[in-house]
């Protein structure tokens, strides 16, 4: 054999095993299949109450017109949102091909939101204990959780993706390595997160089984097809979905819990959309529709007496 073709057999060969061990390390640090030296520790399973959980309903177009400045200022100031943005555009960009079938309305930026959150790196654990965290007041949401474009990204990649997704409802799992849930039977529940699960119950044990769960969930989505990982079958839940606990047991040296999907479930909407466009005027957001309704005092009482006048004289107003 030639030097040359020699070289080439040898430079080609070690570039493939490199990239096979990469992605078995990559697999094998997202995945925490071994068993912690240490005791986890207990954490009781609620409603999460500081997690900001909005659905935006009825704001989309505002949103949309106000998230591309938004979009800059966080893209600039927050690195693990920026480098994880990166490496799913340039992945998107290679994938968008093969998919013919997008649902209507399904945007790029969507999927790139989905495909930063799988990737093997810090972003989806920091982003995750921000938004269980951002919800503590409306206040707080706007000046300090700096993930504001992903989670309305992520939001509307799962409700998008969920009109077409079948079945309506899947049974999932989750295993959680450190931490030790605890809830009791009948008790209503969220994640307050946006919360990874599989399809395959052995896939989530190799994430750990210091707490499995057993899922239904009407309103996670398969997102198989928008992720680094698609072995892992992975089906994303909103951290607005509200479950209830249907059992509750301690299996040896794990906690196990099995819950119900029940309802959409949010304290927030709109927040960041209000900020923007309510500041001078009383608004609202139709949750049927992207209209914004804005109310001034004058022009409520003046409606109230033509509703009263309309009714006296027993006719129709069209107004």
């Amino acid at each position: 054999m030639a030097k040359s073709a020699l070289y080439y057999y040898t430079t080609t060969s070690l570039i493939t095993t490199l990239i096979v061990m990469t992605t078995a390390i990559q697999v094998d640090s997202r995945r925490e299949s071994k068993r912690d030296v240490f005791s986890a520790k207990e954490s009781v399973l609620d409603m999460a109450p500081t997690s900001f959980d909005d659905q935006y309903r009825g704001c989309s177009d505002v949103m949309e017109e106000e998230i591309p400045q938004l979009f800059q200022i966080e893209y600039s100031t927050n690195k693990e949102f920026a480098d994880a943005w990166d490496t799913a555009t340039f992945k998107w960009q290679q994938e968008k091909k093969r998919y013919v079938n997008l649902p209507k309305g399904f945007r790029d930026e969507y999927a790139i939101a989905l495909f930063a959150y799988t990737i093997n790196g810090p972003l989806h654990k920091v982003f995750n204990e921000a938004v269980r965290e951002a919800g503590q007041s409306k206040q707080y949401y706007l000046r300090n959780f700096n993930f504001k474009v992903l989670h309305y990204y992520l939001t509307k990649a799962l409700q998008i993706l969920d009109e077409v997704d079948t079945p309506a409802c899947h049974t999932v799992f989750r295993g959680i390595r450190g931490i030790k849930f605890k809830s009791e039977s009948r008790k209503p529940v969220r994640f307050g997160q946006f919360t990874s699960s599989s399809k395959n119950d052995q896939n989530a044990l190799q994430f750990g089984e210091d707490t499995f769960f057993s899922i239904q969930t009407c309103y996670g989505v398969n997102i198989k097809n928008f992720s680094f990982f698609p072995g892992e079958e992975e089906v994303l839940i909103p951290p607005f979905e509200k479950f209830k606990v249907t059992n509750f047991t301690r299996d040896r040296d794990r906690n196990v819990i099995a819950l119900q999907s029940v309802e959409k479930s949010s304290v927030y909407n709109c927040e960041l959309a209000k900020s923007k466009r309510c500041k001078s005027t009383k608004c609202s957001f139709n949750s049927a529709s992207s209209f914004l309704i804005t109310l001034d005092s004058r022009e409520v009482i003046l409606t109230s007496a033509l509703l009263l006048l309309t009714q006296m004289l027993g006719h129709v107003f069209y107004l």
